[in-house]
């Protein structure tokens, strides 16, 4: 049977009419078939490259706010605000994706308006917690607790349903057994990096016949190749020079 040749840079996860889906790929460079090497494995290796992709995206650029383009809602979302209470986690947006990072935080006024509020951090405050959350008011300001908690002073006076709006960065879409059509929501170029690590996790547990160093030498180039993409994107941007800092004895 010829291969059809791909010509477009998108891989979706499999296609068995032209054998030029991932899955498809990554049983031929092993040389193995469906039975010595189940989908579910390559979806595993899938989902970790994935992660792998998500944490060096997020962390590589905190202006570029990356997201996987496969979400079908954008990453922002309301919770209600509740009168008294300061504290308020964010652990998963509305389609049960895990929130990782939260870039921003908006607060309800009294016209109706949402408006940003200030990040504070507690080791910069002179006073102690307690007696900052001792008077209630019109939040102005937060602290990140955590990736996905924060702390609003002062605390609510009153409850708004929907009084706060909240911008977060989130897990990438996970694949499933039941992919087909499906690519990676991330950069076409990109995507042979999911084969290469899909083989390579298969060699690492003794399944399939290449060669593990030059599948090495692969997972090399295509880490290369997305820590250079991730760097260099934003190219609608102005470089600033800055100068590094100088310590004093």
């Amino acid at each position: 049977m010829d291969i059809a040749i791909k010509k477009n840079m998108s891989i979706s996860f499999s296609d068995t009419v032209n054998l030029t889906g991932g899955l498809q790929q990554v049983r031929n460079m092993l040389r193995v078939d469906a039975t010595q090497y189940p989908t579910v494995r390559v979806v595993n290796s899938y989902n970790n490259w994935l992660d792998t992709v998500t944490g060096y995206a997020i962390g590589a650029d905190r202006r570029f706010q990356w997201d996987d383009t496969n979400h079908t809602k954008l990453p922002i979302g309301t919770t209600n605000l509740v009168a008294n209470q300061s504290d308020y986690s964010f652990l998963t947006d509305e389609q049960g994706n895990a929130i990782l990072n939260l870039t921003r935080i908006d607060i309800l006024d009294s016209n109706g308006l949402y408006r940003k509020l200030d990040v504070r951090d507690m080791a910069d405050n002179d006073l102690a917690e307690d007696t900052l959350l001792t008077t209630a008011g019109l939040p102005t300001e937060y602290d990140k607790i955590a990736d996905n908690i924060i702390r609003l002073t002062p605390k609510p006076v009153s409850s708004v349903t929907a009084g706060l709006k909240f911008y977060f960065q989130r897990t990438g879409s996970y694949f499933t057994v039941a992919d087909t059509t499906k690519s990676p929501g991330v950069p076409p170029l990109l995507h042979r990096g999911f084969i290469i690590a899909s083989v390579y996790d298969a060699l690492l547990a003794g399944i399939g016949s290449a060669n593990l160093q030059a599948v090495s030498v692969e997972m090399e180039k295509e880490r290369i190749k997305m820590e250079t993409y991730f760097r260099n994107r934003n190219t609608d941007e102005i470089p600033v020079l800055t100068t590094p800092a100088i310590n004093s004895i």
